[in-house]
């Protein structure tokens, strides 16, 4: 009897620790990190860190299921681009990626699981712990994808789909040098049940310049406090930034930017 209890004890004790999907996958990839970001780079570690990336990507479509995107490749890579610790671009979302030529067009789909982790690893980043606060958080589309940075410059007011519990668009400019000017990303995210879809979209609308809020830049840039060049215009483009948000929906050009983001939210699999 004291031998059947303790099998019944070993038995239920290691199913209570067996790993999730989610965390078989945090850990295949975490293995990885370690390995590579040791490793000497040579022909045969770039086979061998293609071959993760593969293993990876298997292991991402037994989580999120069949994915179809309208206008996107059927078959999804993973959005981890790089197992390199201190690499560029070393961090994105983990989560299936999916790109047109030239990445005019990108979606990634993950699960609430994987992103609630994923932005705990950014939290030193300034990322917003809650799901919904991070959807609305230049910080997000940051460090999700791509290796530029993103200014977010409006709030688009779409309409969410019956089977989603959120759907956030947001307006805004990706670049890797000055991130003032027109915005014309559209980023759009959605939730539905434990998954999670983005899809962002570049040179989707064309917008203009606000003179309101080129005032305010203006007058931020003119002024001689903070002295580091670079915090003055940290502080600049806050404020410009802020004006635009406030401005925007006033402007000629906002319906046709919620209508594209409707759009690109219409190419998901919500329904």
């Amino acid at each position: 009897m004291r031998s059947l209890a303790l099998l019944c004890l070993l038995v239920f004790g290691s199913c209570a620790h067996a790993a999730t999907p989610e965390q078989h996958y945090l850990d295949l990839r975490d293995r990885y990190i370690v390995k590579f970001s040791k490793a000497k780079e040579s022909e045969d570690t770039s086979k061998q860190h293609d071959a993760a990336l593969r293993e990876l990507a298997a292991a991402l479509r037994a989580l999120v299921g069949p994915v179809t995107i309208k206008g996107l490749p059927a078959d999804g890579k993973s959005n981890v681009d790089t197992l390199y610790k201190g690499d560029i671009g070393f961090g994105h979302l983990d989560g299936l990626g999916f790109a047109t030529e030239g990445d005019k067009l990108q979606a990634v789909v993950t699960t609430t699981g994987l992103l609630e982790h994923w932005l705990s690893e950014h939290r030193e980043d300034g990322m917003p712990q809650e799901i919904s606060a991070a959807l609305r958080s230049d910080r997000f589309y940051y460090y999700a994808i791509q290796d530029a940075a993103f200014a977010k410059y409006a709030d688009l007011p779409i309409t969410k789909p019956g089977g989603a519990s959120a759907a956030v668009a947001v307006l805004g400019v990706r670049g890797n040098g000055g991130l003032k000017g027109p915005p014309s990303e559209i980023g759009v995210l959605a939730v539905q049940g434990d998954k999670v879809f983005y899809l962002a979209a570049t040179d989707a609308v064309k917008t203009a310049e606000i003179p309101p809020c080129e005032k305010v830049w203006k007058q931020m840039m003119a002024k001689k406090t903070p002295q580091d060049a670079m915090a003055r215009e940290d502080q600049a483009m806050d404020a410009y930034t802020k004006c635009f948000a406030k401005e925007a929906p006033s402007q000629s050009w906002f319906a046709a930017a919620v209508k594209k983001a409707q759009s690109q939210l219409d190419l998901l699999p919500l329904r």
